[in-house]
């Protein structure tokens, strides 16, 4: 018997080598490890089609979001999901795939607008609310075969912690009892839970950073300009931006080629003509750190020991790999004037520009912030499913509300003014001494407690997100490392305006070098959650 095995053995050999076999020389990968170039290469073997990994992200968000851990990522899946993915294998088939992200799942954070599935906001005094159609960058991902899987949680209109009145709490697949950040902290938490390769965020202040950084995931906050947002719920539309997270610096490149393009329902992006790229993934190279000069910004350092020595790591490696690193200090009037530049704008913004947004709401719904303040008045207790009262956001909409109209001067002279001030000093640190980026950690200390007192506290070291806010400069968060608790640090690569293919070259090279992700200790592989490669 063991004779015959060993011929039957033999023989399969025999015919693979002579035939190429494909499973001879297959290699499986984990799902998690795939980036959407691997899961191309796939779907062109015929190893995989979209409906098994729809099939597969699926059971995930089954395990993992309501069950288990409870992670609590997701609002709603698109119940038709799966009957998209068959019939874009069937186009697939027989035309071949429209784009690299053809047959791809994508979560979006939900207060992007999607004409099949509701818009909410994380509110609940936007329950159910269908939008007339799609927001230019859901159009083009769905132009490209993109899925849309999921619709996530988020902060409040994407202000406050990781919390909604209509979603709940969101939890860090990392660990349960510190928070995933806001204000794309649903998507920052599926994309590290492997609930999809692609996720989007929008970043009025580090929204896509915050949680890119704290659950180990990689994010872009763009150019303000580059990517359309036409049908995004607006918090504040001199800083608002949307952008990808995912799992690695190939699918954030491959995926912004897509989505980019001059709106006519959005001036800004008149900014981006010219200036944008249909491929990102062309700028890719692993040696790109070689000759690169790169500024630290130690003013952001200092809070938390573990994680700077995350980001003294980080350089050693961008120096083994042929970066130069210069100490840069951004002036003391800078960083005193920050907060209160940011404030300045973004509270009267989303007070008077929700009204545009809420017009295209079906009549029972608020159609102002007055209205949204007196219907939050009447949620007073927990509802069965998890939804309920959200206080500190609701306060914020007060404060909001009182913060003054678009003509007053404590408003106009910063959006004319203080902003270009900004610019221009941001502009001339990377100019003066010749960068190619400014790095800095993009939280200066761990993600908080969820038992954290809500109250501000004192920012004894400050964070440097909303810079890129205030500039309109882009910022691509890469993972750099753990700290001593298994908790996840990201690195900030931060360059001038349209330097998009730069900063994707240098993190590109940086991720390749130091491979700094895993999958949450929480959320860990199923069965059959591999990919095989030809």
């Amino acid at each position: 018997m063991r004779q015959l095995k060993v011929f039957r053995s033999r023989l399969l050999l025999g015919i693979c080598l002579t035939w190429a076999c494909p499973a001879l020389w297959a290699e499986a990968i984990p799902l998690a490890s795939a980036t959407i170039a691997d899961l191309n290469a796939a779907f062109k073997a015929g190893t995989l089609t979209s409906e098994q990994l729809v099939t597969r992200y699926l059971a995930r968000i089954e395990a993992y979001d309501k069950q288990g851990p409870k992670i609590n990522a997701v609002i709603t899946v698109n119940p038709k999901a799966l009957e998209l993915a068959r019939a874009l294998d069937a186009e697939r088939k027989a035309k071949g795939p429209r784009s690299p992200l053809h047959g791809i799942p994508v979560v979006l954070k939900d207060n992007f607008d999607t004409i099949d599935m509701p818009t909410t906001g994380g509110s609940l005094m936007l329950e159910g609310s269908m939008a007339p159609d799609d927001a230019f960058t859901v159009k083009k991902l769905r132009d490209a075969g993109a899925i849309i899987l999921a619709k996530v949680n988020l902060s409040e209109f994407a202000s406050g912690g990781a919390h909604s009145s209509f979603g709940g709490q969101t939890l860090n697949p990392h660990d349960l009892t510190r928070t995933p950040a806001g204000s794309s902290g649903g998507t920052g938490a599926a994309i590290a839970a492997d609930f999809a390769p692609l996720g989007m965020g929008t970043d009025t202040g580090g929204s896509i950073r915050g949680p890119s950084t704290v659950n180990g995931i990689v994010g872009l906050k763009p150019t303000h300009g580059l990517l359309s947002r036409d049908g995004i719920i607006p918090l504040a539309l001199t800083f608002d931006t949307g952008g990808p997270m995912a799992r690695s610096v190939y699918d954030i490149a491959v995926s912004l080629g897509v989505m980019v393009g001059v709106d006519s329902a959005d001036d800004a992006t008149k900014k981006s003509d010219g200036k944008f790229h249909k491929d990102y993934t062309k700028f890719l190279k692993p040696n790109a750190l070689k000759g690169a000069r790169i500024g630290i910004a130690r003013d952001f350092m200092g809070a938390d020991e573990e994680v700077d020595w995350v980001v003294e790591s980080a350089l050693s490696a961008m120096r083994a790999a042929g970066a130069t690193i210069i100490d840069v200090r951004y002036p003391k009037w800078l960083l005193a004037a920050k907060t209160e530049f940011y404030s300045a704008v973004r509270y009267p913004e989303f007070a008077n520009q929700i009204d545009e947004y809420l017009a295209t709401t079906d009549a029972k719904y608020p159609k102002n912030i007055q209205q949204l303040i007196a219907k939050a008045d009447t949620f007073r207790s927990l509802r069965a499913d998890g939804a309920g009262p959200n206080p500190r956001r609701w306060n914020l909409m007060k404060r909001e509300a009182a913060s003054g109209t678009l003509e007053d001067y404590a408003y106009t002279s910063i959006r004319d003014e203080g902003l270009a001030l900004v610019r221009v000093t941001l502009d001339a640190i990377l100019s003066s001494n010749k960068l190619d980026a400014i790095v800095y950690p993009t939280s200066p200390s761990r993600p908080a407690l969820l038992t954290a007192p809500a109250t501000a506290a004192v920012e004894l070291v400050p964070s440097a997100t909303n810079f890129a806010n205030l500039s309109g400069f882009p910022d691509l968060i890469v993972p750099a490392g753990f700290t001593s608790d298994d908790l996840p640090v990201g690195i900030s690569f931060f360059g001038p305006a349209f330097s998009e293919p730069r900063l994707l070259a240098l993190g590109y090279s940086f991720e390749q070098a130091t491979r700094a992700i895993r999958i949450p200790v929480h959320t860990p592989a199923l069965a059959g959650d591999s990919i095989t490669l030809p």
